[in-house]
Protein backbone atom coordinates (compact mmCIF):
# COMPACT_ATOMS: atom_id res chain seq x y z
CA UNK A 1 0.00 0.00 0.00
CA UNK A 2 1.59 3.29 -1.20
CA UNK A 3 1.82 6.47 1.22
CA UNK A 4 -0.81 8.36 -0.81
CA UNK A 5 -3.50 6.11 0.41
CA UNK A 6 -2.48 5.53 4.06
CA UNK A 7 -2.25 9.74 3.94
CA UNK A 8 -5.97 9.43 2.81
CA UNK A 9 -7.04 6.84 5.19
CA UNK A 10 -5.53 9.58 7.98
CA UNK A 11 -7.29 13.26 6.11
CA UNK A 12 -11.03 10.64 6.17
CA UNK A 13 -10.33 9.86 9.77
CA UNK A 14 -9.50 13.39 10.99
CA UNK A 15 -12.30 14.79 8.54
CA UNK A 16 -14.49 12.21 10.26
CA UNK A 17 -13.58 13.76 14.08
CA UNK A 18 -15.13 17.34 12.70
CA UNK A 19 -18.20 15.90 10.47
CA UNK A 20 -19.97 13.34 10.08
CA UNK A 21 -18.50 12.18 7.01
CA UNK A 22 -20.82 11.01 3.28
CA UNK A 23 -21.69 7.88 2.30
CA UNK A 24 -18.75 7.95 -0.29
CA UNK A 25 -16.34 8.97 2.46
CA UNK A 26 -17.43 6.14 4.58
CA UNK A 27 -17.16 3.58 1.55
CA UNK A 28 -13.92 4.62 0.90
CA UNK A 29 -12.55 4.56 4.19
CA UNK A 30 -14.01 1.36 4.71
CA UNK A 31 -12.11 0.10 1.23
CA UNK A 32 -8.68 1.93 2.17
CA UNK A 33 -8.61 -0.07 5.87
CA UNK A 34 -9.35 -3.07 4.29
CA UNK A 35 -6.54 -2.83 1.72
CA UNK A 36 -4.50 -1.56 4.44
CA UNK A 37 -5.24 -4.57 7.04
CA UNK A 38 -4.82 -7.13 4.21
CA UNK A 39 -0.80 -5.82 3.07
CA UNK A 40 -0.58 -5.44 6.57
CA UNK A 41 -1.54 -9.19 7.48
CA UNK A 42 0.51 -10.30 4.07
CA UNK A 43 3.85 -8.36 5.61
CA UNK A 44 3.46 -10.40 8.60
CA UNK A 45 2.58 -13.38 7.22
CA UNK A 46 5.97 -12.79 4.60
CA UNK A 47 7.88 -12.02 7.89
CA UNK A 48 7.11 -14.85 10.34
CA UNK A 49 7.58 -16.97 7.56
CA UNK A 50 11.11 -16.35 7.89
CA UNK A 51 11.74 -16.92 11.40
CA UNK A 52 12.83 -19.95 13.20
CA UNK A 53 12.20 -21.33 16.99
CA UNK A 54 15.08 -22.65 18.91
CA UNK A 55 13.81 -25.14 21.26
CA UNK A 56 15.52 -26.11 24.49
CA UNK A 57 16.77 -29.16 23.18
CA UNK A 58 18.71 -27.30 20.69
CA UNK A 59 16.46 -28.23 17.55
CA UNK A 60 15.34 -25.16 15.06
CA UNK A 61 11.65 -25.15 13.65
CA UNK A 62 10.99 -23.44 11.03
CA UNK A 63 7.72 -20.88 11.52
CA UNK A 64 6.51 -21.84 8.18
CA UNK A 65 7.02 -25.48 8.70
CA UNK A 66 4.89 -25.55 12.03
CA UNK A 67 1.82 -23.96 9.88
CA UNK A 68 1.74 -26.42 7.56
CA UNK A 69 1.69 -29.19 10.18
CA UNK A 70 -1.04 -27.50 12.75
Amino acid sequence: MDQKKIDRISELTRLSRQRELTEEEQAERLELRNEYRRAFTASLSSQLDNVSIKQPDGSVINVRDRKKSD
